[in-house]
């Protein structure tokens, strides 16, 4: 039997697997933030709301775009997370990019990371984006594989990171 695959959108309804999920993925690990790691059910379920209505540009702060959460499942199970901001800022131009992902530790090693990464690249896409922008510390050697598994082309190296470039033909 082939392995069930599946990327869901954050939902105001996502319940404890998403929560476990996210106490397991680091709060700040090579510059992807995961700023849900440590809140309480309750805090998360709060978090929960406020991500979705940002991905619907509702009560955005100053400096913010919209952003929207992904969480990668197999065998109906989350893995990982990813983000993708539908706009960039100044700011994310140098640091942030379009997309971020993380995969549990535990998961890790396995694939998921591309997998992942592929899929976000297509909703992307569909959104209307023609390619998107990463931004990798150039010491997270796993990351810079996975963008160019991926179809990435590094367009250039400064202030220690890469800037990836994936485009719409995934």
């Amino acid at each position: 039997m082939g392995v069930d695959i599946e990327l869901k959108r954050l939902s105001i309804e996502d319940g404890v697997d998403i929560y476990n999920l996210l106490q397991e993925i680091p709060k700040d690990e090579n510059g992807f933030i995961n700023s849900a790691n440590g809140f309480s059910f309750d805090e998360y379920k709060e978090w929960l709301v406020k991500c979705d209505n940002w991905a619907n540009e509702i009560g955005l702060e100053d400096g913010r775009v919209p952003q929207i959460i992904y969480w990668l499942f197999v065998d109906k199970r989350p893995v990982g997370m990813g983000k993708l901001r539908t706009r960039l800022t100044e700011k994310l131009k140098i640091s942030g990019g379009h997309c971020g992902y993380g995969i549990a530790p535990s998961q890790r090693g396995k694939g998921y990371g591309t997998l992942l990464l592929k899929m976000i690249a297509k909703e992307a896409v569909a959104l209307g984006l023609d390619k998107i922008l990463l931004t990798i510390n150039i010491e997270n050697k796993s990351s810079i594989k996975i963008a160019i598994n991926s179809g990435g082309i590094i367009e250039k190296t400064e202030d220690s990171r890469h800037y990836i470039w994936i485009g719409g033909r995934l």
